[in-house]
């Protein structure tokens, strides 16, 4: 890896060295509709690390040094690669999900101390961001994309197609030197809903999983990459992107809105065809909606490869997948923590589904046993299920919030992913849940992956999410949120005793189904099982004060210090004590009336 890596000290060197050596080449692909009649907008590598070398310029001119913070709320343009590599060159870039409500994107930019602030020409993006300089004090300009005929944003706004051709696109201006340890990015997690914690990258972070991730898939200068994945996110920002400059390739950014563009996934197998596409990054729920899509006679004989990562793939999926495409779909596992991805499945060799493969090149992964308070004990042994630990020069150096980093390392500087799993004889590993997405049934713990891949064998079951319900017997006990296939019979009794008679571990089987319309998601297509844990929650307050009648208001929240807590509200003083009694059976935290 060095050697690819010999004189790399910087995202923005990685740029330099693919335009130095392709420069007429395409870097981009930009399809605006996603529609077949459509004729893609190329960009060329010497453009584009023009615009990066112009945008990093601005940005200096504007006062941001190697320390300081540009966050940008942006779709999926050529012109989000380049504020996102132009801050890194800068200072500090900090991709902000525009899906957000506006309280969450002013905490994230108040955390991160942003100085200048990047929007799309976007009417409902403008309306969320009006008057936001008085909510985020160190935020100094804003900076909106395209130019301002016609435009009226309501805040002092700099258009950045208006200035941008006036600085110098053949150097920085600010002579910046790099150091690979320089944090270049503040990526947030935590989805759409929670206390978002700021991950620290540094250059080399990105540049070292970059490499890395090229290698796990064989990347070439040849390959043509499809990017339906946000460029918030690491994995559309890095695997679709970043490694792709790595080794010269090209991208196909498909639309703005990747994925979510309504005539992406229906369009899918021809627009692989029409350009070419060699390999593509989704998540479960993409390939569940395109083994939905005829292929129509399509020749996607170009594509060599297709990558899950995000959530558990279930196995039927990755079955019905390569049965009916042919392709060769690596299931791999990774984190913002780690700068997008830590294993795979391997390209060549044996690819067991349901696993997430093993370690990438040049860094480790190992399953530990922690004590009560999250301390080293020992290694696993093989098949003794842990918690998953990184390490590697890929793993960030903490996040931002120094609150966030309490417990976060084990021994050695071992990183704490959270997620639990265990690796077998072979090597490869599999991912048994999130070490709080654990059921803990009277001690007993519980796989969800268990109950949803047993669940999804049922022929009219087209989602499923298991989690804990709490209980004051037991802890907690397993219940289920499923979609149904449009039509499907209603009936949760016959689903009960399909789980019943379909998982082995009588423990697991869930106590009872929900029957949803949607699973919630993040917006990169990750089931959200926070909101659902939030409804289980909710589900057992109103069945343990149901006595109490329908005046009480009950309602489940993310927090800072206990991490969920649930109010009780509208209680008369007389009953306060009864229903502290009966809710202090509960592991959870209540707040009855504001006052804990």
């Amino acid at each position: 890896m060095e050697h690819r890596l010999r004189g790399l000290q910087s995202t923005y060197d990685v740029i330099r060295r693919a335009a130095r050596e392709s420069p007429e080449k395409p870097v981009f692909h930009f399809l605006k509709t996603g529609g077949m009649d459509e004729k893609a907008v190329d960009i060329s590598y010497a453009f584009f690390v023009g615009r990066v070398t112009q945008t990093a310029n601005l940005f200096h001119d504007l006062g941001v040094g190697s320390g300081d913070v540009v966050s940008y709320i942006l779709p999926n343009l050529p012109e989000t690669h380049y504020i996102l590599w132009g801050a890194e060159a800068a200072g500090i870039a900090n991709p902000v999900n525009p899906m957000l409500d506006r309280d969450h994107m002013t905490g994230i930019m108040n955390a991160a101390r942003s100085k200048i602030l990047v929007i799309p020409a976007d009417r409902d993006i403008r309306q969320k961001i009006k008057h936001i300089k008085d909510h985020v004090p160190s935020l100094k300009h804003i900076i909106q994309l395209g130019n301002n005929s016609g435009a009226d944003p309501g805040d002092d706004v700099i258009f950045y197609d208006d200035v941008i051709d006036h600085y110098a696109d053949d150097r920085l201006d600010s002579g910046r030197v790099f150091h690979r340890d320089d944090v270049c990015s503040l990526f947030h997690t935590g989805g759409t809903t929670g206390l978002p914690k700021l991950a620290r990258h540094s250059h080399y972070n990105e540049i070292a999983n970059a490499r890395m991730t090229g290698l796990a898939i064989g990347m070439t200068s040849e390959d043509i990459s499809f990017c339906g994945l946000p460029l918030f996110h690491v994995n559309g920002a890095f695997l679709t992107g970043l490694a792709c400059f790595m080794t010269g390739a090209t991208v196909l950014l498909a639309t703005a809105a990747g994925f979510r563009t309504p005539e992406v996934i229906p369009n899918f197998w021809k627009i692989v065809e029409k350009y070419r596409v060699t390999y593509f990054s989704a998540v479960p729920t993409v390939y569940s909606s395109l083994l939905r899509i005829d292929m129509g006679g399509a020749d996607v004989s170009s594509l060599r490869v297709a990558i899950c990562g995000a959530a558990p793939m279930p196995c039927d999926v990755i079955e019905k997948f390569e049965g009916a495409t042919g392709l060769v779909l690596l299931e791999g596992y990774g984190m913002t923590e780690g700068a997008a991805v830590s294993s795979c499945n391997p390209l060549y060799g044996e690819r067991r589904g349901g696993s997430v493969g093993f370690h990438l090149p040049y860094q480790q992964m190992k399953t530990v046993i922690l004590d009560a308070e999250g301390h080293y004990l020992r290694d696993c042994k093989t098949d003794e299920i842990g918690t998953v630990v990184l390490k590697g020069p890929n793993v960030f150096s903490g996040y931002l919030q120094e609150e966030a980093n309490r417990q976060i390392w084990v021994a050695d500087g071992w990183f704490n992913s959270g997620d639990m799993g265990r690796q077998d004889e072979q090597g490869y590993f599999w991912l048994t849940g999130r070490t709080r997405e654990l059921i803990i049934r009277g001690g007993h713990n519980i796989d969800p992956a268990m109950i949803e891949n047993a669940l999804m064998r049922h022929d009219d079951i087209m989602a499923v999410a298991a989690v804990g319900k709490p209980d004051s017997y037991a802890g907690e006990v397993p219940v289920a949120y499923v979609v149904l296939e449009t039509g499907a019979d209603r009936d949760i009794s016959g689903l009960l005793e399909f789980a019943k008679n379909h998982i082995a571990e009588r423990a697991a089987v869930p106590k009872e189904i929900y029957l949803i319309d949607d699973l919630p998601l993040t917006a990169v297509g990750k089931i959200f099982k926070p909101a659902l844990k939030q409804d289980a929650i909710r589900r057992a307050t109103l069945a343990a004060l149901a006595d109490f009648g329908p005046g009480l208001n009950i309602s489940v929240e993310a927090d800072k210090t206990y991490g969920t807590v649930t109010r009780v509200s509208n209680v008369p003083e007389e009953r306060i004590r009864d229903i502290r009694n009966i809710m202090g059976q509960y592991a959870f935290h209540t707040i009855i009336n504001d006052k804990k």
